[in-house]
């Protein structure tokens, strides 16, 4: 069954922890929500991206376009495996993602943030 969305209206987490739920209302006006599990809510949100920029290169014919979000601010932490740091990055609005770096990239990023770009590198966002 496909569903048209035409705005998204309620985000929850379900009282347990279990799942997500996602509240929409369709083209026609009626509402319905999606519930997606713990265990599936991390492959939805590692496929989304990659959703997004495939849309935007369809939709404008352009294989070069990127969708970045705007960095508001950064922290790094260490983590409970003493040979790794998470780093979190977040928008304005607080939209956050986590990573862990090994300690080997650790310095590899360090490294290239303070070269220049090439100029073939740099992308408009």
């Amino acid at each position: 069954m496909e569903i048209k969305v035409r705005q998204l209206t309620t985000c929850e987490v379900a009282s347990d922890g279990g799942a997500i739920s996602l509240g929409f209302e369709d083209l026609a006006g009626n509402s319905a929500a999606v519930s997606v599990s713990l265990n599936q809510v991390g492959a939805l949100i590692m496929t989304l991206p990659g959703l997004l920029e495939a849309a935007l290169k369809a939709r404008y014919g352009d294989q070069s376009l990127r969708y970045a979000y705007p960095l508001a601010s950064w922290a790094i932490e260490q983590a409970t495996d003493t040979t790794q740091r998470i780093i979190t990055l977040q928008t304005e609005d607080g939209f956050k993602v986590r990573f862990s770096i090994p300690k080997a990239e650790q310095s590899l990023l360090g490294e290239a943030l303070t070269q220049p770009m090439p100029e073939m590198s740099v992308r408009p966002n």
